[in-house]
C-alpha cells in the first residue's frame, strides 16, 4: 500500500524527524490561505505539490515554488484543474484532488537516503547517497559506488556507531552529524514498527547555517512510503491513510472478492486459478504473439459468485478483445468454473471470443455443462490444452 507525501511526512515528524511546515489542502481558496500563513511566518517561498501516487511531478510541471499568494493562486489552480501526466503514470494521466503547500527552504546539499528488505541477504537495509535530489536508479546506473548500504541488525535495529559511520562516510560535518545519524536511526525504527516494505527520503537536506544551527539543520522535505499489505491487520493507523481515489478501481473490486488482480495494457483477457498458473499464462500468450491485458488469479477457493464477478472486471476493460480461461482444478472444481462461466454468459454476456481450457478436479461433468451451452454462447472454444488455448486465442484477437 502507498500513501501520499504529506502522510509520510507526518509520519516522520511524528517519529521525530524533523520536516518543514506543511498543510494538505484540497481547494484552490484553501491552497491561497495556506500559501498565505506560510508567507506571513516568514517562509521567504512556499512549494506547492501535487499529491498522486506517481513519480515525475516536477517535470510535468506540479511542483512549483512560489514567492506571493497570486503566485500559489495560479499554481494551485492548474494542479486541481488538470490531470498530471509523466511517464509514470502513462498518456491518461492522473487527477490531482490534494496539494502539499509547505514552507520552501534553502538548499546546500541533497542526499538520498531509505530503508528496505534485501532479498539477496534477507535483511533490512538502510539505503544511501550523497547524490540525492534524482533518480537513485540512475545514480546507480551511472555510479554504482555511490550507494551505501549498511544493513541493520535484526533485534538491535541500526545501531548508533553504524549511523554515526554512515553520516561521516556521505560527508556531514560538525553538527550535521549528530543530526543525521539520529534520522537514520529513526527511519529504521520507523520501517520496522509500521510493517513499512520501503520508507525512502529523497531529498534529504543540509540548510545553510542559521540562528542556533551554526552547520546548518538536515531536514527531510520530500518522502516516500509503502507498506505490506499482509501486515495492515496489525497496523490501524497506517490502514486508515489508504486513499482508494489513487488505486485502479477495478483492482478494488477484485479485492472485494478475494481476487488477486493486476490490469495490464494487452489485450487478452486471464482468468486463470494459482499464481504460478497466472504467471505462465501470460508468457505463452505472449510466445504466442498476444499481450495479456491483465493478471487474475480466483484462487483455490473462490465462490461460482467471486469467479461471475471475475469476468465481469475483465469484460468491462475496453481493450479486452478475447479472453482465455485456464483452470487446473484441484481445490477449485471445474465444474464451478463451467458453472460461472454459464451464469457469465446470461449475466454479463460475452461480446470477444472466449477460449477455455479446463483439466483437473470434475473435469468431465465441466466439460459437460460447456457443451451443454455452447448454443448461447457461440462465441467460445474448448481447448485441449494450454498450448492449443493460447493459439486460439491469439489468432482470434489478430483475426
Amino acid at each position: 500500500m502507498k500513501i501520499h507525501e504529506y502522510q509520510a511526512r507526518q509520519l516522520l515528524e511524528d517519529a521525530g524527524v524533523p520536516v518543514p511546515a506543511g498543510q494538505m489542502v484540497t481547494t484552490v481558496d484553501d491552497a491561497v490561505a495556506a500559501a498565505s500563513a506560510l508567507l506571513s511566518a516568514g517562509a521567504g517561498r512556499v512549494v506547492i505539490k501535487a499529491q498522486v501516487h506517481a513519480g515525475g511531478r516536477g517535470k510535468a510541471g506540479f511542483v512549483r515554488l512560489v514567492d506571493s499568494v497570486s503566485g500559489a493562486r495560479e499554481a494551485a489552480a492548474f494542479m486541481l484543474g488538470n490531470r498530471m501526466v509523466s511517464p509514470q503514470t502513462g498518456p491518461e494521466g492522473l487527477d490531482v484532488r490534494r496539494l502539499l503547500v509547505a514552507a520552501a527552504v534553502d538548499i546546500v546539499r541533497e542526499y538520498y537516503v531509505a530503508v528496505a528488505l534485501d532479498r539477496a541477504s534477507g535483511r533490512n537495509m538502510l539505503i544511501a547517497s550523497a547524490e540525492g535530489g534524482v533518480e537513485i536508479e540512475a545514480v546507480a546506473a551511472r555510479a554504482p559506488d555511490a550507494i551505501l548500504r549498511v544493513p541493520i541488525h535484526p533485534l538491535g535495529g541500526l545501531e548508533p556507531w553504524a549511523a554515526r559511520d554512515l553520516a561521516f562516510r556521505l560527508g556531514f560535518t560538525g553538527r550535521q552529524v549528530a543530526q543525521a545519524a539520529a534520522m537514520f536511526r529513526k527511519l529504521a525504527n520507523l520501517f520496522v514498527g509500521l510493517d513499512a516494505s520501503m520508507v525512502e527520503i529523497n531529498p534529504l537536506i543540509v540548510t545553510p547555517p542559521q540562528e542556533g544551527h551554526p552547520d546548518g539543520r538536515v531536514l527531510a522535505i520530500d518522502a516516500k512510503f509503502s507498506f505490506d499489505d499482509n501486515a495492515l491487520f496489525r497496523q490501524p493507523k497506517v490502514a486508515g491513510l489508504f486513499d482508494p481515489a489513487e488505486e485502479n478501481a477495478s483492482e478494488l473490486r477484485a479485492n472485494e472478492f478475494g481476487l488477486s488482480y493486476v490490469a495490464l495494457d494487452g489485450t487478452i483477457g486471464c482468468l486463470v486459478n494459482g499464481a504460478g498458473l497466472a504467471m505462465s499464462t501470460m508468457d505463452i500468450i505472449k510466445l504466442h504473439g498476444g499481450d495479456p491485458a491483465n493478471f487474475l488469479d480466483v484462487g483455490g477457493s473462490a465462490t461460482e459468485e467471486a469467479v461471475t464477478e471475475a469476468f465481469r472486471i475483465i469484460l468491462q476493460d475496453d481493450a479486452v478483445r478475447g479472453v482465455l480461461v485456464n483452470i487446473f482444478g484441484g481445490i477449485m472444481q471445474c465444474d464451478r468454473i463451467a458453472r460461472a462461466i454459464v451464469a457469465s454468459a446470461k449475466e454479463v454476456g460475452f461480446r470477444v471470443p472466449l477460449v477455455v481450457r479446463l483439466e483437473g478436479t470434475n473435469v468431465d461433468a465441466a466439460r459437460r455443462i460447456l457443451e451443454d451451452a455452447r448454443r448461447d454462447i457461440p462465441q467460445m472454444q474448448s481447448a485441449t490444452d494450454l498450448t492449443d488455448a493460447a493459439q486460439r486465442v491469439c489468432a482470434a484477437v489478430a483475426g
